[in-house]
């Protein structure tokens, strides 16, 4: 029995010895090291916690790095782009490390830089965080149409019906983009409160809303 112990000690202690080996890079000034260091870190869940606060410091980080420098590390959640960045993998590392990453998620979210207001509200719809929610409904009204986008799409990830008023409003958002969003959200959701907004929005002026409320209300039925 002690000898398992010790054992498993000595692999946890190597395991975060090459976890340390992986964060050095979080500092690089060429991004694609920053970047694949996030993807590295990723890669050992709730090992990485002692690099929260430093994968939370990237997640403002915009510089495109080509994708491939992750190799399968990499955790892509902007579909249809040809480049990553190190904020995003910073979030996809934050992700795996789970629960522990919560507060800086959260305080990331009423931060002054909008990209990693985005990339919180991607992590903390991944996270599946219902602690999240109200600032979530918050963030709906902030004043980037990207980071509103991205809070739509976490709300309907998470599927909390405490966003369904917000999202309604949503529908009616400036950016064809962030009422697409929303009208997935509610579907999501499943809500009858969202119908009439749904209704509304299948006289939307942009195609992309008019389907998106069109599924949205098969997917709450009658």
């Amino acid at each position: 029995m002690r000898a398992a112990l010790v054992a498993a000690a000595l692999v946890a202690l190597a395991a975060q010895k090459d976890a340390n080996a992986a964060a050095a890079g979080l500092s690089s000034a060429d991004p694609a090291v920053r970047t694949q260091a996030a993807c590295e870190l990723r890669a050992f869940g709730g090992q990485a916690s002692p690099f929260i606060p430093r994968l939370a410091a990237l997640l403002d980080d915009a510089s495109p790095v080509d994708p491939a420098v992750c190799a399968e590390r990499t955790w892509r959640f902007r579909g249809g782009h040809d480049s990553t960045t190190p904020g995003e993998q910073a979030a996809s590392a934050l992700v795996a490390i789970g629960t522990p990453s919560q507060p800086v998620l959260m305080r990331a979210l009423a931060g002054p830089a909008w990209v990693a207001r985005r990339n919180a509200a991607w992590a903390l719809g991944a996270l599946d965080s219902s602690e999240a929610v109200p600032a979530l409904i918050e963030a709906l009204k902030d004043t980037d149409a990207g980071v509103r986008e991205q809070v739509a799409w976490a709300l309907g990830a998470i599927g909390d019906r405490r966003a369904v008023d917000g999202l309604v409003a949503a529908l009616g958002d400036s950016a064809p983009g962030v009422r697409k969003q929303a009208a997935w959200a509610l579907g999501a959701i499943g809500d009858k409160r969202a119908v009439q907004g749904l209704m509304h929005a299948l006289k939307d002026a942009d195609a992309g809303v008019r389907k998106q409320a069109a599924w949205a209300l098969g997917a709450i039925g009658g």
